[in-house]
């Protein structure tokens, strides 16, 4: 997407709710560790919701601009509670966490460095923590027509991920839909919810 294009794509989100998968999670992580990682944050529709329920709550996304729109969003008594970075996926610092959300984001995750973002993700898991997030597909649109890199797995590549998950909830979506932004497209995707059982 161009520049103005991502700005429209977060305004819209930073009216968005919570995403749902969330509260799925949530009711699931049997771990001891109240703090959470946001990564590709955006506009922090997901971290305001952890903050309130309670989790030190650590975000990150590429885009300064989404990170900017997330502190204004933020009263000056939550800074403390919740710490936000301009960063990728490659490059981010996981601190011990109890729950990492990745809810549409590791789509642009860089391929030929995601195994190693992969294990710095889940070694900062704790064993108990829950894992709740989106893998692109090998059939979306956005593999063969987007102008950023992506990251792309078949079903099996996923469930290969989880090795060391007791997988809780696992979804596929294949079939044409809006985007954020009202544009058509076919949308390939893998959603997971999984518990960490081991290292």
């Amino acid at each position: 997407m161009t520049k103005q294009l991502w700005k429209d794509y977060y305004q819209k989100m930073a009216k968005s709710p919570h995403h749902p998968m969330i509260e799925y999670a949530i009711a699931h992580h049997y771990g001891s560790t109240q703090v959470a990682i946001d990564c590709g944050c955006g506009t922090g529709r997901n971290l305001h919701y952890l903050h309130n329920l309670g989790y030190q709550v650590y975000g990150f996304d590429i885009n300064f601009d989404a990170i900017e729109l997330s502190r204004q969003d933020l009263k000056s008594d939550t800074l403390n509670l919740v710490q936000l970075s301009v960063c990728s996926f490659e490059q981010y610092n996981y601190p011990p966490a109890g729950i990492i959300v990745a809810n549409n984001s590791l789509f642009f995750a860089e391929p030929n460095q995601f195994t190693q973002t992969w294990q710095n993700m889940t070694a900062a898991l704790e064993i108990g923590g829950i894992f709740v997030g989106d893998f692109m597909g090998m059939k979306d649109d956005w593999l063969l027509k987007s102008q950023h890199t992506i990251s792309a797995f078949s079903r099996e590549q996923v469930e290969a991920l989880f090795i060391n998950f007791e997988i809780i909830k696992f979804s596929e979506r294949d079939e044409r839909g809006q985007t954020a932004l009202g544009k058509q497209k076919h949308w390939h995707t893998f959603s997971v919810i999984a518990r960490k059982t081991s290292n």
